[in-house]
């Protein structure tokens, strides 16, 4: 099947939007936002947790996974998978991730209020601070992370 990025993405931001959610493009979309090539596996996006549920009439046709509680080797988090036009898209909350370095788990915050406004698909969103990005993927240290920190860092 054909994934169609764009339309999921406008899909759920407008859902998002309708709904007054706060929201904040994350992961290796955001690492696209700001400039890695790799090839996108989804569409991540942070929101409270508390606000799932405003939104689950709109899409619990395209739930693939929760919302519940996902945990494996490098995530441990509330987590809604959604199927759209092809595209997954991860709405992650409350998350714990894996510190590949100091072997342990420690608590993400997602600052909704600290974000960096971007046009993606000709509309404005809110995306993680690159730095905050850079930081993340650090500390994960997936192979996926270390591509993607490489072409943050290039110039």
């Amino acid at each position: 099947m054909v994934r169609r990025t764009k339309e999921a993405f406008k899909w759920i931001v407008g859902i998002l939007r309708k709904h007054k959610i706060a929201f904040q493009i994350t992961g290796g979309f955001a690492a696209r936002v700001y400039g890695s090539h790799r090839k996108l596996a989804d569409i991540d996006i942070s929101v409270p947790d508390s606000k799932i549920k405003e939104i689950l009439q709109d899409v619990k046709k395209y739930a693939i996974y929760g919302p519940k509680r996902y945990v494996d080797k490098n995530f441990d988090l509330q987590l809604t998978t959604l199927k759209y036009k092809g595209q997954e898209i991860d709405l992650c909350g409350t998350a714990r991730l894996y510190d590949c370095k100091l072997k342990k788990w420690v608590k993400d915050k997602t600052h909704f209020n600290k974000s960096m406004t971007n046009r993606v698909y000709g509309i404005n969103v809110p995306v993680i601070l690159k730095k905050e990005l850079i930081a993340y993927k650090r500390l994960l240290g997936r192979k996926v992370d270390l591509a993607d920190i490489k072409s943050l860092t290039k110039f």
